[in-house]
């Protein structure tokens, strides 16, 4: 398995991953359009962006996105915030979840992030388990409101 950054060929792959889930169906699009293309050129070209993939064989089979953050707090410390974690549904279970998530926690620790931060809906439980299972604390309660 090859964790790496993702290139323009992988867009329509992550798509896919992002409406395969029971949340995404109904917010994502089922093709590649102009919004996408923007918004993948926009973390591609950002430094404080990585948009990652597992490469299996020339297959995604996973992406998620990570956002590196500088701060005031914790003394001045970077974190790492993980978004849009999905794995291919034939391949859940696994362990490439845990795999990806691991991987992405040393690459920020390399960085000198000082912590690694992620949001899980409520209404996903398992995600909840299995985010808890690799040392995530549910410390604080996230608030979001849509625009």
């Amino acid at each position: 398995m090859d964790f790496r950054e993702a290139v323009h060929d992988d867009l329509p792959a992550i798509v896919a991953l992002l409406g395969d889930d029971v949340l995404g169906k109904d917010r994502e699009a089922a093709v590649v359009d102009e919004v996408y293309e923007r918004a993948f050129a926009a973390v591609a070209e950002d430094p404080r962006n990585e948009l990652v993939v597992a490469d299996d064989g020339g297959e995604i089979v996973a992406a998620l996105q990570v956002t590196y953050i500088p701060g005031l707090g914790r003394h001045g410390a970077e974190r790492a915030l993980v978004e849009s974690v999905r794995v291919r549904a034939d391949r859940r279970g696994q362990g490439l979840g845990a795999e990806l998530m691991t991987w992405v926690v040393t690459r920020a620790g390399e960085r000198g992030c000082a912590l690694v931060q992620l949001t899980t809906d409520k209404r996903r439980a398992d995600a909840r388990r299995f985010y808890e299972r690799l040392g995530f604390v549910a410390s604080h309660e996230g608030m979001k409101r849509d625009l």
